[in-house]
């Protein structure tokens, strides 16, 4: 079973949520907030700071906070996806410079149009946003402290955690199942 790990960094900007279009293989298209793969030898907020910066240009100054976390089991594609999402606090313009040239776009969404935008992605993105958003309650034994992401931050927050299984291997028409 191969496994790796995510960063995701939610950026609070110009009263919305930064997002980034990104461009599948099979050509489809899908917004996430910027983030990607942890390279060998980086912790996950190293690699997040690094992917903030490729794909938006943007350079975070400030980790606020762990978020959530997500796992996706995808038996079918023998493998296990690990993400990390966190409140980050970044400045600069946004130049996109993503080596992997798989995001296209960068741009704030307003809050409340957030989840209408995210419907292409996966719901191991919306489930998790939507919670940060206030949208989606998380489940009574996660242990999550809800809020607005206008709220102020807590310190004695605790991340809730999201789990999803994938079956399938066609994109087209896999299914996403939330096991927790």
């Amino acid at each position: 079973m191969r496994r790796w790990q995510v960063g995701g960094a939610l950026i609070r900007r110009d009263g919305g949520l930064l997002l980034v279009a990104n461009r599948r293989r099979d050509r489809s298209v899908d917004w996430t907030p910027p983030g990607g793969v942890i390279d060998p030898g980086e912790t996950v907020t190293e690699g997040l700071v690094r992917e903030v910066r490729e794909e938006t240009g943007l350079e975070v100054h400030t980790l606020v906070r762990c978020a959530y976390r997500v796992e996706v089991e995808a038996p079918d594609l023998d493998w296990i996806l690990h993400v990390e999402a966190w409140e980050v606090e970044a400045a600069g313009d946004v130049c996109i410079a993503d080596p992997d040239g798989i995001v296209e776009h960068c741009r704030c969404v307003p809050f409340a149009e957030v989840p209408e935008l995210l419907t292409a992605s996966p719901a191991w993105i919306q489930v998790p946003i939507g919670h940060w958003l206030g949208l989606v309650p998380a489940a009574p034994a996660d242990g999550a402290v809800t809020r607005s992401p206008e709220g102020s931050n807590e310190s004695s927050h605790v991340s809730p955690s999201f789990r999803f299984r994938l079956y399938g291997t066609d994109r087209r028409s896999t299914r996403v199942e939330r096991i927790g």
